[in-house]
């Protein structure tokens, strides 16, 4: 591991508390120092309060900051005396020790200090690191780790056996520090747990610890634990249906629905084929800090029944009679067809659980090449687990929105209602699957719950393979906006050629006829009730001149989600249609075929925009809000409906 400090970016920060910051961030950039929201830092400093009193304060890494990411509004400034004080006592209960942190802080809009506050208090240096780098991790988790710390830092450090994070931590670790640290002592290892450096400057705090876990990693690879790369093929297979089905399963025993987001590589596919696998994987988390992620134990196989019922006998061993157990599926699966599988409510979720294992996976491997992985006990596990500032930090969160968990599908999806539709399902919670013949579908959105799959809904090969993607990527499918369609220059039926009219019923009617029967599967294992949305058109019920191959098309389309929902009722399906008029804010109303409708009906351009009862104009984002509010609950016992959205059509009417 390599010292990333440059005294050109240092000089960018001028205080103790910015120069925090910016050693912070350098520890976070390594994944395999932490991970998301994994270990805290802090500095003390001597600062002024409002009466002019001079006051130690030590800032620390507050709750909910990530330290790849943190600022100094991350950090919570807390009184010092106070917290030395506090290390004293015999004894803290959690509620006590978090109203304590609390009161003391001199900024009332910081984050919560970290539980770990007492612990960076009591350590006599202005800079303290701690990390749960994986190579430290590695060797604490063997059979022999104590000796192994040992033998790697002799006595530069001193060595905490595990006790569960909180006051009784840093009260152990107060005594223990007290009576072995010395000139030499440049760190402390906490047994499954993790490591601290600490220095007077932020740069020798930071460079200690890159030192620490590179003598951890010189000693993994000088007892020959050093993992060769892993190069086999991957072969390509359907995946899609198992797992729809699968996250059917684990949504049901959760009692909402979840995303199962898998990961199929060598690396993967490698662990999840290991003839030990029952063994190494059923040990434990790598560390206890990641168990409110990724549970004890990852489910090996696909029997989640059998999964639950161990789950529920772990917490009848180990619950006392206050506590309510959390749902008892797995986070993490462990298959030798599937890979690595993680389960969320949210793809935020499930990806974190995947950066953990990612890291697991390694630490495991490593720790048997030297003699065996060994993880805490499941009492300790179950401690942290179900520690209330732990859930704290997932409660966080406040009421979720009304699809999380759910994954919707667009056709047509880069731009114009397809656009706006996604913008108005990803507001809901869902997770989305956009489909577009435009590549720039793939980049349009950068963020976690989209996936764009360039994709010609006319080839039904490029259909499925759409569907394999997005449901490795999500799990399945719950909600299907139809929209993918062309409307193509005004032209009367004497002047129609057979080929254009076979190329828009292609699109608009053949095209959206294969991808509901392909859907149908999925649709039916979502765990509330499959939802498809039509987008029809104001030609439906009144059709106009010109528009023969487009009207003809949209009528059969909505005439074949009508007969799906008489067949498709039984399956908790719902089925509905908007039906907008003049939606020109899309790529369908060109200049030209907006100059020629116009002109058809004797109209200027704007004047025909809000030629309606109304008098307005309705655009991509009021039709997009219509579909998704179609997909919730307001409209869940409604199926088979026709709704225009047109601002009033006397036609219509």
């Amino acid at each position: 591991m390599q010292s990333l400090w440059t005294a050109e970016e240092a000089a960018q920060y001028q205080t103790d508390l910015a120069l925090r910051v910016y050693t912070s961030q350098l520890l976070g950039r390594e994944p395999s120092l932490v991970l998301h929201g994994g270990g805290n830092t802090s500095v003390k400093v001597r600062e002024k309060n409002l009466l002019g009193e001079e006051e130690d304060i030590l800032y620390v890494k507050g709750s909910g900051w990530d330290l790849a990411t943190i600022q100094e509004a991350g950090f919570a400034p807390v009184r010092m005396p106070h917290l030395l004080k506090l290390a004293q006592l015999e004894q803290l209960s959690d509620p006590q020790m978090v109203n304590e942190l609390k009161t003391q802080m001199t900024r009332a809009t910081a984050p919560s200090p970290s539980v770990e506050t007492i612990l960076h208090a009591i350590l006599p240096y202005k800079y303290v690191d701690h990390t749960h780098a994986d190579a430290v991790i590695t060797v604490t988790n063997t059979a022999t780790g104590l000796e192994r710390v040992r033998e790697i830092y002799g006595d530069r450090v001193v060595i905490i056996p595990y006790v569960m994070p909180g006051f009784d931590l840093a009260r152990d670790c107060a005594q223990r520090f007290q009576a072995q640290a010395g000139p030499q002592t440049i760190g402390m290892v906490l047994m499954n747990h993790g490591i601290f450096s600490f220095g007077q400057t932020a740069q020798e705090s930071y460079e200690r610890m890159i030192e620490l876990v590179s003598w951890a990693e010189d000693y993994i690879t000088q007892q020959g634990g050093t993992l060769a790369p892993v190069t086999q093929d991957v072969p390509e297979t359907a995946l899609a249906p198992d797992l729809a089905a699968f996250r059917g399963q684990l949504s049901q025993g959760a009692g909402f629905p979840v995303i199962l987001s898998t990961t199929r590589t060598a690396k993967t596919l490698h662990f999840a084929q290991r003839e030990d696998l029952g063994s190494i994987s059923q040990q434990g988390p790598a560390t206890p800090d990641h168990v409110i992620r990724t549970k004890r134990l990852p489910l090996v196989g696909r029997d989640i029944a059998a999964y639950t019922a161990a789950y529920e006998g772990y917490f009848r061993a180990h619950a006392s009679a206050e506590l309510k157990m959390l749902d008892p599926i797995p986070r993490v699966v462990l298959d030798p067809e599937w890979g690595l599988c993680t389960v969320g409510k949210t793809i935020k979720e499930a990806t974190i659980v995947g950066d953990i294992y990612d890291h697991t996976m390694d630490i495991i491997a490593a720790a048997t090449q030297l003699g065996g992985y060994q993880a805490l006990p499941a009492k300790d596990i179950f401690a942290v687990e179900y520690w209330d500032l732990e859930q704290a930090k997932l409660r966080k969160g406040g009421n979720p929105p009304p699809f999380t968990g759910e994954v919707a599908w667009v056709t047509g999806a880069a731009s114009g209602i397809g656009k706006a539709c996604v913008e108005s399902l990803l507001k809901r919670g869902a997770a989305v699957v956009g489909l577009d013949l435009n590549p720039a579908i793939e980049s349009l959105w950068e963020r976690p719950d989209f996936c764009g799959v360039t994709c010609d809904v006319t080839n039904l090969d490029q259909v499925m393979q759409a569907l394999e993607t997005g449901v490795r990527r999500f799990g399945g499918m719950d909600m299907l906006v139809l929209n993918a369609g062309i409307f193509p220059g005004g032209c009367a039926i004497a002047n129609l050629s057979d080929s254009e009219w076979r190329k828009v019923l292609s699109i608009n009617l053949d095209a959206n006829l294969a991808l509901m029967r392909e859907a149908h599967p999925y649709l039916k294992l979502a765990p509330q009730g499959g939802r498809v949305v039509v987008i029809g058109s104001k030609n439906v019920p009144a059709p106009g001149p010109g528009a023969a191959a487009y009207s003809a098309s949209k009528a059969a389309l909505n005439q074949l989600m009508r007969v799906a929902a008489l067949e498709w009722g039984k399956d908790k399906i719902r089925l509905n249609s908007v039906h907008p008029n003049g939606v020109f804010d899309t790529q369908i109303w060109t200049e030209e075929v907006l100059a020629n409708r116009a002109q058809h009906y004797g109209l200027t351009v704007e004047a025909y925009k809000t030629n309606n009862i109304l008098g307005v104009e309705v655009t991509s984002h009021s039709v997009a809000e219509l579909v998704a509010e179609m997909c919730g609950d307001l409209f869940a016992k409604t199926t088979a409906a026709q709704i225009p959205i047109d601002g009033g059509n006397e036609r219509v009417i």
